[in-house]
């Protein structure tokens, strides 16, 4: 037999509550309230908006120090204009620090400046000067200490023993600052902008003058460096080792002692840089120490005593640069194999290419060299008759360099025509079978 539903109470009708019932919708009610009350409170006191800080020589924070031991994580802090002379201050939470004016913090030459011991600050606009020469320790202007998302920019650090310097740091950014130094020996100078076993950081639009080394960077990874000009450093303007993974475009190598110098590192690109004017006995535009699986492409090599200086390296893609007026535009060392030369402009060098081996293990091919004298008959753009870029004459240099001092001379003139006609001394397999007619664009 079915069951019996109960008949649904008449419409307007309303349920008796009891005096239990009552006080219980009462407590809910209340609790409610309550949740709600705390919810509304909680953004207002809990997450507060982050609150800024003024610093200024007259005022009641009046170093840089009492305000970030004020300030709480998230607040800005703004440096207003004057000299604040303080060292090792040491930023320990989540912060922006911005100069206004000329904002100077000076170290006094007793040790670090600015010391950044927490994830998420930013530091801009502000003059930073005097971090203390050592012997010891690597003092510098400002340090990134085992830190992430950090943003660097926009500041000026004048006469600092070390510039930037980042240690064990990741996921961070060095953008549009300002390093210059006056030193006169690389014992009392530092780098510039220094990385130590770092990884995924962006380095770009600086502007490094006199440091050290102008760009310094010890086992780094993935680390981007870009549209920075690095000049009159006293070692490299470049300088990395043992940082594989890496990108260099559009950077300005010039008048350092040595532009670039690239050691034990793998896949590496360097595209639409300069390397300008960076002469000396013992410089050279780009030296590759033991390199291997990198790209080398459109690239400016110009006024270089070495173009490109290549040991141990293997397997480098050179392809679509430019070599003008250089010394040496490409040494190439008979431990290095497997490197292709394409599609490059060597022009009006003293020497196209040497090497210290009559072996050849490379690959010159559609290469641009002004010192052809061959022809094209069927005027298809390619010289009908193989060029070879070692002469005789820097054959000889490189076993004899004090020979150097014949160049241009009738004698060594003749010598190189004869070797060019029958090889005895030079590597006779390296040689462009394919050289362009004309400058390649």
């Amino acid at each position: 037999m079915a069951e019996k539903m109960s008949p649904k109470p008449p419409v307007g009708y309303r349920i008796p509550v009891t005096q239990a019932g009552y006080r219980r919708i009462k407590q809910d009610l209340g609790v409610l309230l309550g949740l709600l009350f705390l919810l509304w409170m909680i953004p207002a006191q809990g997450f507060s908006q982050d609150k800024v800080l003024n610093v200024a020589p007259s005022g009641p924070l009046a170093s840089l120090t009492e305000a970030i031991n004020k300030a709480a994580a998230g607040d800005r802090i703004i440096v207003h204009e004057g000299v604040y002379i303080e060292h090792d201050i040491v930023i320990d939470k989540p912060l922006t620090i911005e100069g206004e004016g000329e904002a100077v913090i000076d170290g006094d030459r007793k040790g670090m400046v600015l010391i950044v011991r927490s994830d998420s600050v930013t530091i801009r606009g502000l003059t930073v000067q005097h971090a203390k020469v050592s012997f010891i320790d690597d003092n510098a202007a400002i340090l990134l200490d085992e830190v992430g998302n950090c943003l660097i920019e926009n500041n000026r650090l004048k006469d600092n023993f070390f510039g930037i310097y980042l240690a064990k740091s990741h996921d961070s950014i060095i953008r549009n600052n300002y390093i210059t130094g006056h030193f006169t020996s690389e014992s009392s100078s530092g780098n510039g902008i220094h990385l130590w076993y770092s990884k995924n950081i962006t380095v770009d639009g600086n502007h490094v003058d006199g440091q050290r080394d102008g760009i310094y960077f010890e086992f780094v990874e993935d680390g981007t460096i870009t549209n920075n000009l690095s000049e009159h450093n006293l070692r490299y303007g470049l300088h990395f080792m043992f940082s594989d993974g890496c990108r260099y475009i559009s950077n300005t190598f010039r008048e350092n002692s040595a532009g670039v110098a690239v050691m034990y590192t793998k896949h590496v690109t360097m595209k639409h840089n300069k390397f300008l004017h960076n002469w000396g006995s013992a410089s050279y535009g780009l030296l590759l120490k033991e390199i291997t699986d990198s790209k080398i492409e459109s690239n400016r090599f110009e006024y270089n005593s070495i173009g490109i200086y290549t040991e141990a390296s293997n397997r480098i893609q050179v392809e679509h640069n430019d070599f003008i007026q250089n010394g040496w535009a490409a040494q190439v060392m008979g431990n290095s194999v497997d490197n292709v030369f394409k599609g490059n402009n060597f022009i009006a060098n003293s020497f196209d290419v040497s090497t210290n081996s009559r072996q050849n293990f490379n690959h010159f091919n559609g290469n641009y060299w002004s010192n052809y004298e061959g022809y094209d008959l069927n005027r298809d753009g390619i010289g009908d008759v193989p060029y070879r870029p070692v002469s005789l004459f820097s054959f000889m240099v490189e076993q004899q360099p004090q020979s150097l001092v014949l160049l241009h001379s009738l004698l060594i003139e003749l010598l190189n025509t004869a070797e060019r006609i029958m090889p005895v001394l030079t590597p006779e397999a390296l040689v462009d079978s394919q050289p362009r007619m004309r400058m390649i664009q």
